[in-house]
């Protein structure tokens, strides 16, 4: 086994911890390739036309008895939590934002190069310790409050390679790098404590891929003596084909499921991507794709349902806002919209929510005080009158193209591409948080629009790829203006046009923006 292309943090790869690590990869890699060539056969089978449906070979899980089991004391409050990279003093903040938990996140808000993914294992060991600290370049000390939020971290998706690590000469699995490292140091100490391995699982699309997290979970206790039991894994719902399989995911993690997560911004990427060749999905602006969307509501109840008929979380989505300090016209309006987003989920019967920034904290907590008031969760609402169909979760919204919502997706993706490339997931722009699911919502969008005939504009002009790169140009000087050409020029933004491009021309739309990012990152 060797480390590409340096040595990396000693305290976190020591030997006993590659050691595991490496017991994990040779056992579950296989399986996990496996898996991710089953994806491609489903796809194929969609291309061909055959649209997804409830499986009926699991049909005795969706109408037998059975519930998931209990989560530990400080895992039953959830109704706000924060998410973000594992920066030092993002992890700080987070823990301190007043939301009842934070998820430190090596997924779609992390660049992974080799020093940052090594050193937000640093600094979420030192997190679950309450050794954390970071002094800015200007003398500013942060250090955690006496009460911090609870820690959940995000390792990355089943689809990832983690390309500094080899075993046995062949790349490894992130995920598996991700939760063996993060288990490996901390298990131990959060169970003395009462606590356990909260995670948040991202991408996975079919309940077989939940049955292999399950899997390792087992083995890594089994090899570290630890209670079966310890990891509580809330699944982030995030791809089309697992809103089909909700409560078969549940139930192969039973033993270590914390519940569900409506991710929204992947799950309207994924709905793009998966119905790729089928002009009758194709879907309007982006800022018209709200929650309210009926497909988009039928996905979210429909997971309220799932979880509160097994006793799990049923986890809302991301309020992906930043307040707006020089504008406070614009600020009101953003923090309205935020709030009635979080209203709906809490009448709805959701358990919790998410938010992006810490200003967001206090407006969410509101919102699901007023419904859960001193209860902890509302588990107990079981939804019965729920009933989702398949064609509801599939019917395709309606609405317009637009010019500007055109031009937004070309900004927002180049814009993100060019942060990425300097190593950062997650970069505010026009007031909202952008990570990798909301880039690719906007590049998959231009793509869908380029490739079929039904991408026409509200004035009538057909998008093409020829009027994509001309107004590429347009925006970039934009950007320009925007930024200051200093720093226009320090950036990449002639790396991330190049890629921006090649991913909206490429005749097969590609999986993700990420596999092929990733080979610009140290």
């Amino acid at each position: 086994m060797t480390w590409v292309p340096g040595q990396g943090q000693d305290d976190i790869l020591t030997p006993e911890a590659l050691s595991f690590f490496v017991e994990l990869q040779r056992e579950f890699n296989p399986r996990r390739l496996e898996l991710l060539r089953e994806r491609k056969i489903r796809q194929q089978a969609i291309d061909r036309g055959e649209l997804p449906q409830f499986l009926p070979e699991t049909r005795r899980v969706r109408e037998s008895d059975w519930r998931v089991d209990p989560v530990p004391a400080d895992l039953q409050d959830r109704r706000v939590e924060i998410t973000g990279p594992v920066d030092r003093k993002m992890v700080i903040n987070a823990l301190n934002s007043g939301a009842r938990c934070y998820m430190a996140d090596f997924e779609d808000s992390h660049a992974p190069t080799r020093d940052a993914t090594l050193d937000g294992q640093i600094n979420v060991r030192d997190a679950v310790r309450g050794a954390i600290e970071f002094v800015s370049a200007e003398g500013k000390r942060y250090k955690l409050n006496e009460r911090v939020a609870t820690l959940l971290v995000r390792p990355r998706g089943w689809h990832l390679p983690e390309k500094h690590l080899r075993v046995d000469g062949e790349p490894v699995s992130a995920s598996l790098f991700d939760f063996a490292m993060y288990f490996f140091h901390n298990a131990r100490y959060r169970l003395e404590r009462g606590s356990g391995i909260y995670l948040y699982l991202p991408k996975l699309q079919h309940h077989l891929e939940a049955r292999l997290w399950n899997d390792v979970f087992v083995k890594a206790q089994e090899l570290l003596g630890i209670p079966q039991g310890t990891v509580k894994a809330t699944v982030l719902i995030e791809h089309v084909l697992a809103a089909f399989q909700m409560e078969e995911i549940l139930y192969e993690l039973r033993h270590h499921s914390a519940g569900l997560n409506c991710g929204r911004w992947d799950y309207i990427f994924s709905y793009i991507k998966t119905f790729a060749n089928h002009p009758e999905f194709i879907l309007p602006d982006r800022a018209q794709v709200t929650m309210t969307a009926p497909f988009m509501r039928a996905y979210a109840l429909a997971c309220i349902q799932a979880c509160h008929k097994r006793g799990a979380f049923a986890m809302g989505g991301m309020a992906a806002y930043i307040p707006v300090k020089t504008d406070p016209a614009a600020n009101e309006k953003a923090l309205a919209k935020v709030r009635e987003d979080k209203h709906r989920e809490a009448t709805d019967g959701h358990d919790g929510t998410w938010v992006a920034h810490p200003g967001l904290v206090q407006i969410a907590t509101e919102e699901f005080d007023k419904v859960l008031g001193e209860r902890p969760n509302q588990i107990d609402r079981r939804g019965e009158d729920i009933d989702v169909t398949a064609e509801q979760l599939l019917e395709a919204p309606k609405g317009t193209i637009t010019e500007e919502g055109l031009r937004y997706n070309i900004r927002v993706g180049i814009q993100y591409l060019e942060a990425w490339r300097g190593g950062l997931g997650c970069v505010p722009l026009y007031n909202l948080m952008e990570d990798a699911a909301t880039a690719e919502i906007s590049r998959t969008q231009v793509w869908q629009w380029v490739h079929h005939a039904r991408g026409i504009l509200e004035d009538g002009r057909k998008v093409t790829l020829t009027m994509v790169r001309e107004l590429i140009g347009q925006e970039l000087e934009r950007i320009r203006g925007e930024r200051g050409d200093e720093r226009f020029e320090r950036g990449h933004f002639r790396t991330a046009t190049q890629l921006f491009d090649e991913l909206v021309a490429s005749e097969v739309l590609e999986e993700f923006l990420t596999l092929k990012a990733y080979q610009l990152l140290d």
